[in-house]
């Protein structure tokens, strides 16, 4: 048996634990009576206690026995039950083979229908006054409604007129979506008026074929006939590009029939027009055939001139005359879509025909078909 090294302390110093003593390991030569122990090749690695077998140890004991077994519950808590996934419905695709994507089908126009006779449940009756709304001393009505309402200027004018700084209230500068209250002053910078009458307005003698606002099923819109080439040869006033920017249609005027139609850059002319309220009259010449015997009844006319309703609203009173023999001149307040010829379906004429001779006291004239012209200062609705 090999010897144990022997360790020397210094002289004096305190004895010491031997357990935590370092042995120094040295380079000096070995002799060949005292080899250094040589490290068996094949000895295997020191084994591991397993995993299981570190738990075991450190699960405490009870009293009784060892730590009971876990029950089911706990390991459905830390396990949630997972089961299969709903199954995805298939997405709507080409079928196979086709190679080509599949188009939807363009959607049919479906046909109006006629005007019918009045019932008492489409004459509502008129709603109960209400009382004015009392409005903190904070609150207010937005700026650009009060000019709306006032016919200073239309919506789309006041938020310009008060982005570009020509709106003031109580001597201070507006801003947009700001509230006045009726005590408060407001003023408007000339500049502004000035703006405002270069807006123009201008009259059209629109053709069949064009609509009367944006494009539509391929018909082109009636603005694009506001060129010096359609200009009426007696319309005097000089043409500008920028007139045939930011028209808009104050009414509308269906693709098969033909008249007077009304573009403007002047909100409130619109408003007039075309508004919620708007009592400016438009007059309609109507080419009508019929397959009665004896004639039109007068309670034809009867129910023209009112006791109609669209689409459940019962429609405002008309004047309903003859023209001529197969011609009635009707005058309406209203603008509904298709009315006339839905109101003459109702009493049992066909529409062949209908041009707008006028709108309010403006009056188309002899302005050519396809042609324009501007608004006079003279002229009013």
């Amino acid at each position: 048996m090999a010897e144990r090294p022997t360790i020397k302390l210094k002289p004096g110093a305190a004895p010491r634990n031997p357990q935590r003593l370092r042995v120094r390991a040295t380079t000096a030569p070995r002799s060949k009576d005292n080899p250094a122990p040589a490290e068996p090749r094949d000895a295997p690695p020191p084994r591991r206690a397993s995993r299981d077998a570190d738990a075991a140890r450190r699960e405490p004991r009870g009293a009784d026995g060892p730590r009971r077994a876990p029950r089911a519950a706990d390991a459905e808590r830390r396990e949630p039950r997972r089961g299969p996934a709903p199954a995805r419905p298939p997405r709507p695709g080409p079928s196979p083979g086709s190679g080509t994507k599949p188009t939807a089908p363009r959607p049919e126009r479906r046909p109006l229908p006629p005007a019918r006779p009045v019932t008492p449940a489409a004459v509502a009756p008129p709603p109960p006054p209400t009382a004015p709304v009392r409005r903190a001393p904070g609150d207010g009505v937005r700026l650009s409604k009060v000019l709306t309402e006032r016919g200073i200027a239309s919506r789309r004018e006041a938020d310009d007129w008060i982005a570009a700084g020509w709106v003031r209230v109580d001597g201070e500068m507006a801003v947009l979506g700001q509230r006045v209250r009726p005590e408060q002053r407001i003023d408007i910078d000339p500049a502004a008026r000035k703006e405002q009458a270069r807006s123009v307005t201008i009259l059209l003698h629109k053709p069949i074929g064009y609509v009367s606002g944006q494009a539509e099923d391929g018909y082109p819109p009636a603005a694009t006939l506001i060129t010096p080439e359609h200009r009426w040869d007696e319309e005097k006033r000089p043409f500008h590009p920028g007139h045939a920017r930011g028209l808009a249609p104050a009414g509308r005027l269906d693709i098969d029939s033909t008249g007077l139609l009304v573009l403007t850059q002047d909100g409130r002319v619109a408003k007039l027009l075309i508004g919620e309220h708007s009592l400016v009259e438009k007059e309609y010449l109507v080419r009508v055939t019929h397959g009665f015997a004896d004639g039109v009844p007068d309670s034809a006319l009867a129910l023209l001139r009112h006791g109609l309703e669209l689409d459940g609203e019962a429609l405002k009173p008309a004047k309903v005359s003859w023209a001529n023999e197969d011609q009635l001149r009707i005058v309406l307040q209203q603008g509904k879509k298709r009315q006339i010829r839905r109101m003459c379906e109702a009493v049992g004429l066909k529409v062949t025909g209908l041009k707008r001779v006028r709108i309010g006291s403006v009056v188309l004239g002899k302005l050519p078909l396809g042609q324009w012209r501007y608004l006079r200062d003279d002229e009013r609705f």
